[in-house]
């Protein structure tokens, strides 16, 4: 069985140009880069262009890359970095409904440590509410956490006109860029934010290997203590083979991104439409237009979103319901629930996500699989129903 990998928003595969980029580091060229003999160096020189190709990727200054270990620990570091830098300011952190949990758990640890925190609503399609974020700002707010595109439901974000309303209020702005970098043209500038993480194994980059962006002259705390690596933001000795990878990967989307994100999105609303043609009671979560390219979120009433991943799985199409990082929960996705869905229709959703390995006949075909799937676990779902104590026609 030829299987179908459609979940590239968890984790992608490793490129071969990124593989064959490390691979020196791996072996012969393994000294430590903050060595000053001529090993160190060499290996310093080629960490000194990957930070030069993930500045241009994203419109950056090559002083403002650190590279870290994860996009979750891009994350921490700029929240935690941030706001302890800035404690003299204030205690108010804002963040939304429907970050990933490296953000919405941070903000747990922030509100713990006394911090105040916002969370702000957003709407059907998951796009966060500007009025309410204008309405959040005060005197005392110091930081504003926005991601740029969803990792469940894809909808993207307004960042530019989001970060222009925080910076009115005085407050610097973060925006989680894990799903979108190597994805969607990106310029941090004309974003207007003063950080942004991304994570090299969401655009067929290694796993272990982060980055974030950091505006010159905004304040920061290390979260990591030790040597002076990475401008002092980040102690430790780098992850070369990684960044060096991150940096090939990255690099090489950019330079593809205007052919391949039109025929990901194509395929994509490829996917959606045939579903949503074919398959009675079911819909989009998200938005339709702003939308990640690779993405396609759909909801089934009547039926568990675990099970259609269950049997498409054993067809060799392999999705998710959702953020990897909460894979095994019972409970309802936190997204969904932001989006006004109730648990119960929540529960029913499955991810599709594209990458660039997704072609037109594996989209067809999973296109002839999904109605008659639904159908039989819809037909399954009302046996056990009927059967279930209590119920009308069931054992009493």
């Amino acid at each position: 069985m030829n299987r179908v990998y459609l979940d590239h928003a968890a984790t992608t595969p490793l490129r071969s140009e990124a593989l064959d980029a490390m691979l020196p580091f791996l072996r012969g060229d393994f000294a430590n880069p903050s060595s000053p003999h001529s090993s160190g160096q060499r290996v310093r020189a080629a960490l000194d262009e990957a930070r030069e190709k993930t500045a241009a990727a994203i419109g950056a200054k090559p002083s403002e890359i650190v590279f870290t270990g994860s996009g979750s620990e891009a994350d921490c570091q700029a929240i935690f970095g941030i706001m302890d830098a800035q404690r003299e300011r204030g205690k108010h952190f804002i963040t939304s409904a429907i970050e990933h949990h490296a953000i919405l758990h941070a903000a747990d640890a922030l509100r713990a440590r006394g911090a105040r925190v916002t969370i702000l609503p957003v709407d059907g399609e998951g796009t966060v509410d500007k009025r309410a974020l204008r309405e959040a700002l005060d005197d005392d707010a110091v930081l504003v956490s926005i991601m740029h595109g969803n990792n469940e439901i894809g909808t993207l974000q307004p960042i530019a006109e989001l970060a222009a309303i925080a910076h009115e209020g005085g407050a610097l702005m973060h925006s989680d860029g894990v799903q979108t970098v190597g994805h969607v043209p990106l310029d941090v500038k004309q974003l207007g934010v003063d950080a942004l993480s991304l994570s090299g194994h969401k655009f067929e980059g290694p796993k272990g290997a982060g980055a974030l962006y950091l505006r010159k002259g905004v304040a920061c705390t290390p979260l990591i203590f030790g040597g002076g690596q990475e401008s002092g933001f980040r102690a430790g000795t780098e992850n070369v083979a990684g960044i060096v990878g991150l940096a090939t990967a990255l690099d090489l989307a950019g330079r593809e991104i205007d052919d391949t994100a039109p025929r990901i999105a194509r395929l994509r609303d490829r996917l959606i439409d045939g579903i949503l043609a074919t398959v009675p009671a079911s819909a989009v979560n998200g938005s339709r237009t702003a939308r990640l390219p690779n993405n396609a979120n759909l909801r089934f009433d009547d039926i568990e979103g675990q099970t259609v991943v269950i049997a498409l799985d054993q067809e060799g199409f392999e999705t998710s319901t959702g953020s990897a990082c909460t894979s095994g929960s019972l409970e309802p996705s936190h997204v969904l629930t932001a989006l006004g869905l109730e648990p119960v229709t929540a529960r029913g959703s499955v991810r599709f996500s594209l990458g660039r390995s997704t072609t037109d006949d594996s989209i067809e075909r999973l296109l002839l699989l999904v109605p008659g799937i639904i159908q039989r676990l819809r037909s399954l779902s009302g046996v056990l129903l009927a059967q279930a104590p209590g119920v009308a026609g069931g054992a009493g």
